[in-house]
């Protein structure tokens, strides 16, 4: 990318990545990340967010010698499979709700780029009634949440970053924080939560409006009947990661998902109103 610093070689640390992600590593206080599909877009959103003095995520550096985007390392706490005790408690899925907020209202102002690539989905997937509000992160998963003294202090791996509504971003962190799905395909520790209960802090500790709440379990399943047909897309044009997942099961997760989705959409929204 013309204008982007080299950044310098040294010893490379290998760091878990999530589920799709390769490859990376640790040198000194960066991290290497190997280029994705959103290499771009990525570093435009990491740039300003340090623009504007959002704290909560990585700051983009440049380009290694081997072509691999090179990010500030930010320290703290991060969940790792098998799952730590501590993901099921709510003060600390509460603060990553109230730290997906500000990273919304830091990105705000970008507004929507114009070069946002397309995602790749299978052709002809009807698109969803939700038009986009802002860039959002998308992943917001245990593993992508950076926590200092148990307090969710960064999001990490803006790989997947799109235009999203903030709907549709809180119903990626409900996915993983309240969580989503029957008991029987959580971790053993997020089982028999109150998921209703939890679905309301997030929404409260977000501050989502209420016409969001509403329509937020009609856009839950909407995204998941799609997500299933997206990951199987996924999985047989980029192999790698998505195929793993795809042959670990993850199309009957959520195939079951969107039966428990469609079983307490309402009384989800009725918590979310109450």
């Amino acid at each position: 990318m013309e204008g982007t610093a080299v950044i310098e070689d040294g010893e490379e640390i290998p760091l878990l990545g999530g589920d799709v992600t390769e490859g990376l590593v640790r040198v000194g206080d960066t991290v290497r990340r190997p280029p994705g599909e959103r290499d771009e877009l990525v570093r435009d959103v990491l740039t300003y967010l340090e623009k504007v003095g959002f704290e909560g995520a990585p700051r983009f550096l440049g380009v290694d010698s081997a072509g691999r985007q090179a990010l500030t390392y930010i320290d703290g706490e991060v969940a790792g499979r098998p799952r730590p005790a501590w993901i099921a408690d709510e003060e600390r899925a509460v603060s990553v709700a109230r730290l997906l907020r500000r990273y919304h209202d830091a990105i705000e102002g970008l507004g929507i780029p114009q070069n946002v690539p397309a995602p790749i989905e299978p052709p002809g997937l009807a698109p969803l009634d939700d038009p986009a509000e802002l860039l959002g992160h998308q992943d917001v998963t245990p593993e992508n949440v950076v926590f200092r003294e148990g307090r969710a202090y960064a999001l990490i791996d803006f790989d997947l970053v799109r235009p999203v509504s903030r709907a549709g971003e809180v119903v990626n962190l409900m996915l993983w924080w309240a969580p989503f799905g029957p008991d029987a395909d959580l971790d053993p520790e997020l089982r028999g939560l109150d998921r209703l209960r939890r679905c309301r802090l997030l929404a409260d500790a977000y501050g989502l409006s209420e016409p969001d709440r509403r329509r937020l379990m009609k856009l839950a399943i909407a995204r998941d009947g799609r997500a299933w047909h997206t990951m199987k897309h996924r999985a047989e044009t980029l192999g790698g990661g998505w195929q793993r997942m795809w042959s670990e099961g993850v199309g009957d997760t959520i195939r079951h998902r969107q039966t428990w989705l469609e079983e307490y959409a309402d009384p989800i929204t009725t918590a979310l109103l109450s």
